[in-house]
């Protein structure tokens, strides 16, 4: 203990300890500093189980996961594909040649996020039609003007936007959070917001509200929705694999289904940990600007 006198002068502590007169052992009745004594193992126990239960639900993610993929790939999909998939593919390529195909997935993902409607069939349509390399050039230069016309559009809605998100200080800090800071923030703000599970519909008219560019506003859409794009794409392929396997009247392989199981279990985990990473980023940001706020 420290004691201090009128003159505010320190003393320093003092340390005591009785010698027990039976067995000649000491008694420490005070202790020293933190640093002197003994660290305890159960930090380290903690951490070790700590680490166990993440590993141990990780396994468990990946089983169900691929448990879920071989169902669905086995019994599922192989009925609702006879009855739905193929005969609309059918439809479709007998309808449509593949350039007015293309042209009409083209339009249908470049203009569905300005109406608030959902693009993600129409890219899985660009995967199951025209693959990984085409399907991806295809959805991406399509996705460049459908995330562009909102934030356009959002300059008749701005005073309004910015009312809104003055209404929701804490809701709308995530939003703020993006449009502050230099211009690699901003554009890691926004790329951690299209991974993530916010409504992106939603983000596309109320960025322009949040003081971001759109230098950083359109690359970060792009890159953000990278990974969004390969599952898609990666859906599209597998869909075609299961109407092809079942038009044939054949079931899949074993080869087959292994792979498309562990495809499906990769291309999930993946997008989970991504949006999981993502989540906690954007929630450290959303704590940062409360505070400060």
């Amino acid at each position: 203990m420290t004691y201090s006198d009128g003159a505010d002068k320190a003393v320093p502590e003092l340390k005591l300890s009785i010698e027990d007169p039976e067995n000649g052992d000491y008694v420490k009745l005070r202790g020293g500093s933190d640093e002197e004594e003994e660290e305890s193992p159960a930090g380290c126990w903690i951490g070790s189980v700590t680490s166990v239960c993440f590993w141990v639900k990780l396994i468990s993610l990946v089983a169900f996961l691929g448990l879920l993929a071989f169902l669905i790939i086995k019994w599922i999909a192989p009925f609702l594909i006879e009855k739905e998939l193929i005969p609309f593919i059918k439809w479709v390529r007998s309808t449509f040649s593949i350039p007015v195909l293309g042209l009409l997935l083209f339009a249908s993902v470049a203009l569905f996020p300005s109406i608030l409607l959902p693009s993600s069939p129409s890219m899985w349509m660009a995967g199951l039609t025209f693959g990984y390399g085409n399907g991806f050039l295809l959805i991406l230069s399509a996705a460049s003007i459908g995330v562009t016309l909102p934030f356009l559009i959002g300059h008749l809605f701005l005073h309004k936007m910015q009312e809104w998100l003055k209404q929701y200080p804490k809701k709308a800090a995530i939003l703020r959070a993006a449009g502050e800071g230099t211009w690699f923030h901003q554009f890691q703000a926004v790329t951690l917001i299209r991974v993530s599970p916010f409504p992106y519909m939603v983000y596309n008219y109320c960025a322009l509200a949040s003081g971001v560019h759109y230098g950083p506003y359109i690359l970060g859409s792009l890159v953000g929705m990278v990974p969004e794009i390969f599952v898609s794409i990666y859906t599209g392929i597998m869909l075609r694999t299961l109407a092809v396997a079942s038009d044939k009247r054949h079931g899949l392989s074993a080869v087959e289904i292994v792979v498309n199981v562990l495809g499906f279990c990769v291309t999930a985990s993946a997008t989970i940990v991504c949006t999981i990473y993502a989540k906690k980023k954007l929630s450290a940001m959303q704590s940062e600007e409360v505070e400060t706020c």
